[in-house]
């Protein structure tokens, strides 16, 4: 296989996820968890976000896009990427375990008004899932973005969101499409402009 018949082959694979994935039904989920998002923002709660290796890449790059803005020009939303802060995040890993540096955050700061993105291509990452865990048993609404299967994640969401593709890189690809949308639709439910 030559160079450009990869790039077509990457394409191809790409739209074909994409197109899988946008369907009535998986539309209308996603205005679900807009709506759900933007009634968080209008009740003076906050969107987490949380994700492992390009899913928590993902988590700061849409935290990113409310605080600072999207498309429009409207004032700053509050949304917090529990990815980012690494001394945090290693000293509960190293005094406790990895699958809880999510469960202390969540319990730190988060309140029944917030909303939890949990962003995971398996589904099935422990640190995740009991971040989601933790958020239930808090009262704050889940949406999960995951791949096809959706994994143990989905279950314990609200919202579930998942995205097939025959590499981790195609579900991601697909992620990052949803979160772009979400940021469209939220700016739009709360500023009625796009």
């Amino acid at each position: 296989m030559d160079s450009l018949n990869i790039v077509r082959k990457s394409f191809t694979e790409s739209l074909s996820a994409k197109q899988g994935f946008f369907t009535e039904e998986n539309s209308a989920l996603i205005v679900k968890a807009a709506e759900m998002v933007a009634g968080a923002f209008k009740a003076g709660g906050k969107l987490l976000i949380m994700g492992n290796g390009g899913s928590a890449a993902d988590a700061q790059h849409l935290a990113a896009e409310f605080v600072n803005r999207f498309v429009i020009e409207r004032p700053p939303l509050p949304a917090l990427a529990l990815t980012t802060d690494t001394s945090t995040i290693t000293s509960i890993g190293n005094d406790y375990a990895f699958d809880q540096v999510y469960v202390k955050q969540i319990r730190a700061l988060g309140k029944e008004d917030d909303v939890l993105l949990a962003i995971s291509t398996s589904g099935n990452s422990l640190n995740i899932i009991s971040g989601a865990g933790a958020a239930v048993s808090m009262g704050i609404k889940v949406i999960s973005l995951t791949g096809a299967s959706g994994g143990k994640l989905a279950e314990k969401a609200d919202i579930a969101l998942q995205a097939g593709g025959a590499t981790t890189a195609r579900v991601q690809e697909v992620h990052i499409t949803v979160l772009h949308i979400l940021c469209e639709l939220v700016d739009y439910m709360l500023f009625q402009k796009v």
